[in-house]
């Protein structure tokens, strides 16, 4: 008992306690942040891939596509209805992104979609803006630009289906600040005319003419935008906007040949309009990539079936089909399912495929989500692992310096100790109290260094934001080196139990040589100490 009694009775009477305290605290803070913001950067990748793709791709890694994707839909659908649930094809290609009004331009990763089919099998739609407040208004058919009037009570209003659109998302919309903040400030003005952009940026920004709310212009074909190609991030994260929903914008595409060749034909341009931005929460995505209707980019590339010299038609291509597996399908099984199937699909098509299709079908493959990501996956695992690594050695120093704290008890508290040890105490109870000491020093330390870095990783993008308003250089996290558009900001219980625990377990350590020389002190010589 007396073990206890007089190891509370150090702690918090002597003030040397307190750096062992101090070293044990930080250590903990700092391998727990390590820990949390590498392995918050690991779980952001695999989300995000996850929410990018379907479990499984059929991909080619050329340009010119693949043929037979309509076939290999209906085999799949025949064949293999109890494994896979769904298909849709996707066409990639690249081009020139214009805003005409501005005159800005600038390369982008044009993705051919169907986007019901799409959104369907991965979280494309979560990352909607507009969507998100004007439910089922965003779509990639023809339609033309909405403008917003004074309605018969002198109100700014947009057109009656937005306007209609919004009211659902109010009356289904639970977090009563989002709400709040809408009502505030529900979207700019933009510029009339050209009624395309606002000098002052906003979340949502609308053109508004004099002749009431209604909508102008030709019928283009809708063009989603990654977030971070036109807007302008702010410091909580968000974007502000400068141009209109429903403006114009052109892309110019180059479509290549089943051979992989420049066709010959002029560039492309196609006449577009903004109907949405997209937000994936990968900053190289954001920042490249417009998503455009899957039927209309395939006849503007010329994917779709075309007239042949010799009289016959050339066979629909594709760059990609997402596979989509029922719930509870294990990931590699529907691999493996969806890749023998696709080795049948081609035995059975005998000598329809020609030597060109051929070549075509020979460049694709069948991955999953996880593979598709997973030279990046693994590197950013071997990073995890050695920077916690590194950081865990340098903590070294916190059992060092309760080692050397103990010791120099050891040395001010001989006359203590042969007291103890005059009156009955035995050399392992006398060992026990300091072992005792060292594990309520490395339990203080540890609750103490956990709240500090939990607390540090919840506002660790506020803290970020304050150094950066008070010196620029001083942003250490960024989108553009570090894919994702924010810290990651969660700490996992077990990481915070598995470092806390570590830390008094190395706090122990650090007591047991103090400890077995307290043990070993003679009575004699520590009654006659000084």
């Amino acid at each position: 008992m007396y073990k206890w009694f007089l190891a509370w009775r150090y702690l918090h009477t002597k003030l040397i306690a307190f750096f062992g305290i101090a070293s044990v605290s930080l250590c903990v803070a700092m391998v727990l942040v390590v820990m949390s913001v590498m392995g918050g950067f690991l779980d952001t990748i695999r989300e995000r891939s996850r929410g990018l793709h379907s479990e499984i791709l059929l991909e080619t890694s050329s340009l010119q596509g693949f043929p037979f994707y309509g076939e290999f839909q209906e085999y799949l659908a025949d064949h293999h209805a109890d494994t896979v649930s769904m298909t849709t094809p996707v066409i990639y290609t690249y081009g020139i992104f214009r805003v005409p009004a501005t005159k800005y331009t600038r390369p982008a990763r044009v993705v051919g979609m169907r986007l019901n089919e799409y959104t369907q099998l991965n979280d494309f739609k979560q990352g909607l803006h507009y969507e998100h407040y004007f439910p089922g208004t965003t779509h990639l058919g023809p339609q033309r630009m909405p403008v917003g009037g004074i309605d018969a009570n002198q109100r700014l209003v947009l057109p009656k289906d937005l306007e209609a659109a919004n009211a659902r998302w109010r009356e289904s919309e639970t977090d009563v600040e989002k709400k709040k903040n809408y009502e505030a400030n529900p979207y700019e003005m933009a510029i009339y005319p050209p009624y395309v952009t606002t000098p002052i940026y906003g979340e949502r920004v609308y053109a508004f003419g004099d002749d009431g709310p209604g909508y102008v212009g030709p019928k283009n074909s809708g063009v989603i935008i990654g977030c971070d190609m036109l807007n302008e991030r702010r410091d909580d994260g968000d974007f502000d906007r400068f141009l209109a929903r429903g403006a114009d914008i052109a892309v110019t595409l180059m479509p290549i040949s089943p051979g992989g060749n420049v066709t010959g034909e002029p560039p492309v341009r196609l006449p577009l309009r903004y109907v949405d931005d997209s937000r994936t929460g990968i900053y190289e995505i954001d920042d490249l990539c417009i998503y455009v209707d899957f039927d209309m980019l395939q006849h503007k590339l010329a994917m779709d079936p075309q007239a042949l010299a010799d009289g016959g038609m050339s066979r629909a291509r594709i760059n990609q089909m997402l596979i989509g597996l029922h719930d509870g399908t294990d990931l590699e099984t529907g691999k493996a399912v969806v890749s023998a199937a696709w080795e049948k699909f081609l035995d059975s098509l005998g000598n329809k495929p020609s030597l060109m299709d051929v070549n075509m079908l020979n460049h694709t493959s069948v991955m999953t989500w996880e593979d598709m990501q997973r030279p990046f996956i693994q590197a950013v695992e071997k990073e995890k692992v050695l920077v916690t690594l590194l950081f865990s050695l340098i903590s070294l120093v916190a059992m060092a310096l309760v080692g050397c704290v103990f010791y120099m008890i050891v040395e001010k508290k001989t006359r203590d100790i042969g007291i103890l040890k005059a009156i009955g105490a035995s050399a392992r109870g006398v060992a026990g109290l300091f072992v005792a000491y060292a594990l309520a020093v490395g339990i203080c330390g540890a609750i103490l260094g956990t709240g500090l870095g939990v607390v540090f990783v919840w506002n660790i993008n506020d803290i970020q934001s304050f150094l950066a308003s008070l010196n620029p250089q001083l942003r250490v996290w960024s989108p553009e080196v570090y894919s994702f558009d924010k810290i990651p900001e969660i700490v996992k219980t077990w990481d915070a139990i598995g470092v806390a625990v570590v830390a008094v377990l190395a706090s122990v350590a650090g007591s047991i040589i103090p400890a077995t020389i307290a043990g070993r002190i003679w009575p004699v010589k520590a009654l006659r100490y000084e």
